[in-house]
């Protein structure tokens, strides 16, 4: 693909009420409303310095989303794809923030102990980040770009290697968020037994009324206080419009409190 050509595949995108800008492939798996939520929520404030991981961070919106909310945290994308992982990098310059983001190209469903860059960081992270593809490969109809079919599937027990390279990872004590399918709980549940918990479990709602389509998990790691399932949050009112509070974390760069009741 020419350099020409591969610019008319992208899309120059606005979040954060245009704090970001955020160059993404056309066609495929494209980063919206789910990882803006997920960064959001990621319970980490100015001051600290925290390590934040983005795991299959893709081009990166939900580390670079961190980033610019947080002046002073330290991000590491994780994206196995050498093309979006070029993008990301694009996204870090274009956005002014190469001094506290970096990208590294690995697979997170290989061992932490064969990824070089990434070993010597064990348990080290303050807060991981995952929006894992939502589909398990063999079930539905798979795209037809093998790049978009990765993007959106992973092979079965993939939730389970993602929780164990983010519990791998992560500090002790330190928290690990994702978002993912509602009808996925269980298996989020079963893969972060022993590893995370205190978790806390928000459900989201398109609508007042509508069974929650997604939830955001989060959890503890070495926790052992018990799974707080919190009050859903609905995304949109009656007139089809996001409610304050979801406007404000997707305009303003609000961040989006996961509290246990």
């Amino acid at each position: 693909m020419t350099q020409t050509a591969a610019r008319s595949a992208m899309t120059d995108d606005a979040f954060l009420g245009g704090a970001l800008r955020i160059l993404q492939p056309k066609e495929g798996y494209r980063a919206g409303l789910d990882a803006v939520l997920l960064a959001a929520a990621a319970p980490i404030e100015t001051g600290r310095s925290e390590r934040v991981l983005d795991v299959g961070a893709g081009v990166g919106v939900v580390g670079l989303a961190v980033a610019r909310r947080v002046a002073d945290a330290q991000v590491t994308l994780v994206e196995r794809d050498p093309e979006l992982a070029a993008c990301a990098r694009a996204n870090i310059e274009r956005n002014g923030l190469g001094a506290r983001v970096r990208v590294i190209e690995a697979d997170v469903a290989r061992p932490l102990g064969e990824i070089a860059e990434l070993s010597a960081t064990a348990q080290s992270f303050d807060h991981v980040l995952a929006n894992p593809p939502y589909h398990v490969e063999g079930r539905g109809t798979a795209a037809g770009d093998p790049a978009k079919a990765a993007a959106h599937a992973m092979p079965g027990g993939g939730l389970e290697r993602w929780l164990r390279f983010m519990a791998a990872i992560a500090r002790p004590g330190g928290t690990a968020g994702l978002i993912h399918r509602a009808d996925a709980l269980g298996e989020i549940l079963a893969a972060c037994a022993g590893r995370f918990g205190g978790l806390a479990v928000l459900p989201l709602h398109a609508k007042e009324g509508e069974p929650a389509g997604r939830i955001l998990v989060q959890g503890v790691k070495g926790s052992r206080a018990p799974l707080a399932l919190l009050p859903g949050l609905v995304l949109h009112g009656a007139d089809g419009k996001f409610q304050p509070e979801v406007e404000a974390v997707l305009r303003a760069g609000a961040a989006l409190r996961v509290t246990r009741v």
